[in-house]
C-alpha cells in the first residue's frame, strides 16, 4: 500500500499543531522532523522520523542526509536521504533505494525521468522508496510514475487542510483482491442478446482484465483483447465484456450494470495475481450478438454466472493467466473469480438479504 509521511521541517509554528494532529487523526503513516523533541511528543502509533546530517542514538527512525557513495557504504543506519542533483546523485540515489529498508529522495529538477530510473532501479528491492513532493498535484503524479510509483510520498504541507486531501488522494489507489478458482459447472448458448465492449482509454496488460458478473455475490475476470486474434487486429484497450445486464466491479468496492458506463466512467482493471489499478472509460460499445452463460463455482460452493457473447474470440482468463476462448471452455475448467461477501443495493455493499439466481 501507498503511503505519506509529513514534513514539520518547514511547517510555520502556527500550524505545526493542526497539521500533527491532523497527520495523527489522518492515520497518516509517518512525521518527519529533524527536532527530536519534538516527535518524542507523537504518539507510537505513527512512525517517527529523525533528518540529522550524522548518525546518531535515537529511539527514532534515524534517516541521515549521505552526500556520496563512501558515506553510504559506511552508513550504520537502515535510512538515508539523498538529494538528486546530476548523474552521481541520481548513482546514489538508486544504490540507497536497492540496499536500505528507507530511502528519502528529493529531486532538483521538474522531470520525472530521474525518479523513473530510481525506481526502475530498486524493483524488486525489500526497502521502501520515499519521494519528496511540493504539493498534491505532484504527489498525484509521483504515486503512479512507470505505473508502479514510489511507495511513499514526503510533502510540507501548508496547513491541516493539505493533510486531510493527502489522505484521501491515498485512499484513491487501489487495494489488491483475493482472486479464487472457480470450476466450470456448464456453458449454455442462449441465442440473441445485447453485449457490452469496454474501451478504456488505456492499455491493458497480457494478464489483466476486468471483474464481471450476473450475480453480485461472484465475477469472472474477462480477459482484454491485447492477444492477437486471427482475421482482426488486436484492441489492447478493449474487454468484450458481457451482456448489459451484468455487474462490473469498480474502484472502492462498488459496482455498475454494463449498461451503465459511460465515457469518463470508472472500471477496475485486475491481473492474474489480483493487483488492480483504475482505468477510465473511453465508450462503452453495445451491439446486438448470440450470448451463452458460464455458470461456475467457487471452492465454498458459490455459484457464479457470466453471460458473454458467443464467439471463439471471446475470452476470460484462468490460473495463472492462462487464456480460454468461452466457446472451447467445458465442465470441469478453471477459470480466474472474485467472492463477493456483501449484497449490493445501487451497486454499494449492504448487509442485507438478497438471493440472485
Amino acid at each position: 500500500m501507498k503511503f505519506a509521511w509529513i514534513d514539520l521541517r518547514t511547517v510555520p509554528d502556527a500550524q505545526r499543531e493542526a497539521v500533527v494532529d491532523a497527520a495523527v487523526h489522518a492515520r497518516l503513516a509517518g512525521v518527519v522532523s529533524d527536532d527530536p523533541a519534538l516527535l518524542d511528543t507523537l504518539p507510537p502509533t505513527i512512525t517517527r522520523v529523525l533528518v540529522a546530517d550524522e548518525p546518531v542514538e535515537s529511539p527514532h527512525l534515524v534517516t541521515v542526509v549521505v552526500r556520496d557513495q563512501d558515506q553510504l557504504d559506511r552508513l550504520p543506519v537502515d535510512s538515508a536521504f539523498v538529494q538528486v542533483e546530476d548523474d552521481r546523485t541520481l548513482k546514489l540515489a538508486c544504490a540507497a533505494a536497492v540496499r536500505l529498508g528507507h530511502a528519502v529522495v528529493g529531486f532538483t529538477d521538474p522531470t520525472k525521468i530521474p525518479l523513473e530510473i530510481v525506481i526502475a532501479a530498486a524493483d524488486g528491492a525489500a526497502g521502501k522508496l520515499v519521494t519528496v513532493v511540493a504539493d498534491l498535484e505532484e504527489a498525484a503524479i509521483v504515486l503512479d510514475v512507470l505505473e508502479h510509483g514510489s511507495d511513499g510520498v514526503l510533502m510540507a504541507p501548508r496547513d491541516a487542510n493539505d493533510v486531510f486531501k493527502l489522505a484521501r488522494l491515498l485512499e484513491a489507489t487501489t487495494p489488491p483482491l483475493e482472486l479464487t478458482t472457480l470450476v466450470v459447472e456448464g456453458i449454455a448458448h442462449n441465442g440473441l442478446g445485447d453485449r457490452v465492449c469496454v474501451d478504456t482509454a488505456s492499455h491493458f496488460r497480457e494478464d489483466e482484465g476486468i471483474l464481471v458478473g450476473s450475480f453480485s455475490s461472484g465475477f469472472i475476470l474477462c480477459c482484454s483483447e491485447t492477444h492477437p486474434l486471427p482475421y482482426m487486429p488486436t484492441r489492447p484497450f478493449r474487454v468484450n465484456a458481457g451482456a448489459l445486464h451484468s455487474y462490473v466491479l469498480g474502484p472502492d468496492n462498488r459496482t455498475n450494470y454494463l449498461s451503465e458506463l459511460r465515457s469518463g466512467s470508472t472500471v477496475l482493471a485486475v491481473n492474474s495475481e489480483g493487483r488492480t489499478r483504475k482505468l477510465t472509460v473511453g465508450r462503452a460499445k453495445l451491439e446486438s450478438r448470440p450470448i451463452l452463460t458460464i455458470t461456475a463455482h467457487s471452492p465454498e460452493g458459490v455459484e457464479v454466472s457470466l453471460t458473454v457473447q458467443d464467439d471463439w474470440h471471446v475470452r476470460v482468463l484462468g490460473p495463472g493467466g492462462k487464456v480460454r476462448n468461452v466457446t472451447e471452455l467445458q465442465r470441469g475448467d478453471e477459470l480466474l473469480g472474485y467472492i463477493a461477501t456483501e449484497q449490493r443495493h445501487v451497486g454499494i455493499p449492504i448487509g442485507e438479504f438478497c438471493k440472485e439466481s
